[in-house]
């Protein structure tokens, strides 16, 4: 695990985005996890949080022009992202959408910047794909290109019904069906390295078994 992604896990951790205990998901399953970026929620964290997704970006080597934020988590990542990329001489434009659209004024789905070029996406998580569908539809309807996805966390879990899970996580999944790179600042793998620790907090590796457990009942290889 990198340094940028250990330390983003344990910033995560000690903000109380991610909490441990019995919690449900989306999909309905019991996770001993849960990652909430709605927590992300004053101004200095938000910039810590924007500096890792900036970072990591930087890192990826994905080649863009500008951001997406779909809303309406979306808007708030992509804007403070593009904040962060322009303290580190990147400044480039980034747009997001609205639910609903305006009849008046500029009119229209689409606020900021004009979609062109090549346009990354930035949300939390992905689930079950419909943010990242719905973006992808935009953007390639205003004639830019959908070039790559920037999460915070991958869950790196399969989705379905336990009897019938599917065969690849739902970001696996996404990055085949339009052909380009998720990119996360951190995933499990990188969150159970850090409750496996040597020296980690002994109130958090309580829940590595737990983790573990899950990871190997829905976890994607």
């Amino acid at each position: 695990m990198s340094n940028l992604r250990q330390e983003f896990i344990a910033f995560s951790v000690n903000a109380g985005v991610i909490r441990f205990g019995d919690f449900v998901t989306k999909a309905g399953r019991n996770s001993p996890y849960f990652f909430n970026a709605g927590l992300f929620n004053d101004g200095a964290n938000l910039g810590k949080l924007a500096a890792f997704y900036a970072d990591t970006l930087i890192n990826s080597g994905v080649e863009f022009d500008m951001l997406f934020g779909p809303a309406y988590k979306g808007i708030t990542l992509a804007s403070a992202t593009a904040v962060a990329l322009a303290a580190r001489g990147r400044n480039v434009p980034f747009a997001y959408n609205r639910k609903e659209a305006k009849d008046h004024g500029e009119g229209g789905t689409i606020v900021g910047a004009e979609l062109k070029g090549k346009v990354v996406i930035i949300d939390d998580v992905i689930s079950a794909g419909t943010s990242v569908r719905e973006s992808v539809e935009m953007i390639r309807a205003a004639g830019a290109t959908p070039c790559a996805v920037l999460i915070a966390l991958d869950r790196m879990e399969r989705s379905g019904k336990d009897d019938a899970l599917s065969a690849q996580s739902a970001v696996q999944e996404v990055s085949q069906t339009y052909n380009m790179p998720v990119v996360s600042i951190g995933n499990l793998n990188d969150l159970f390295d850090y409750l496996s620790a040597e020296g980690a907090d002994t109130q958090l590796t309580q829940h590595k078994d737990a983790v573990a457990a899950y990871r190997q009942r829905y976890g994607a290889i």
